[in-house]
């Protein structure tokens, strides 16, 4: 028998345990069935919304992005023009989103790529998460340079989107 101890100070370790582990199933399960893999979005037309709204029906989600190497700085501007963009808004659900929508990068590589995972605890409910929208929303002038950028820094496959369901709080 092997045991494993590690110190656990605020959950935070404990959120990253579980993303590598849901990346490393999610990896094998969306190579076997690339076609239905997340693409990244194409630039938008000046002041249109780039695609649907993405929208989290569950209590929260992890969300991986498979992110190529070289192009992680431009990733992560787009990010922070993210964070920029919630922090601006005038809008009260962006404030909300803000609150529980954290961006982890992983020191490990998935695969050839860096992954990142955005954890959103607690989803806002019919708030749009479309990061496209979002910068269109805040930028409009800037939209199309930054969403190039973004739509080009993913590798195949883009992403992956698990919904969660709170089954127990071990800490209450």
């Amino acid at each position: 028998m092997v045991r494993i101890a590690a110190p656990v100070s605020d959950g935070r370790l404990g959120w990253i345990a579980l993303a590598f582990v849901v990346g490393a199933l999610s990896m094998s399960a969306v190579r076997a069935q690339q076609p239905a893999a997340q693409q990244p979005p194409a630039p938008a037309q000046q002041g249109q919304a780039v695609s649907n709204a993405r929208l989290f029906t569950h209590e929260g989600a992890l969300v991986l992005h498979f992110i190529k190497p070289d192009k992680t700085a431009d990733f992560e501007a787009v990010i922070t023009k993210l964070k920029e963009a919630l922090q601006k808004s005038e809008k009260p659900e962006r404030k909300e989103q803000a609150k529980g929508w954290k961006v982890f990068k992983s020191p490990d590589p998935a695969g050839a790529n860096s992954l990142y995972v955005f954890v959103i605890d607690p989803a806002v409910k019919g708030a749009d998460y479309q990061i496209s929208n979002i910068i269109l929303e805040a930028f409009p002038t800037e939209a199309n340079e930054l969403l190039k950028k973004y739509g080009e820094a993913y590798a195949q496959p883009a992403m992956n989107i698990v919904n969660l369901d709170m089954l127990q709080e071990l800490g209450k």
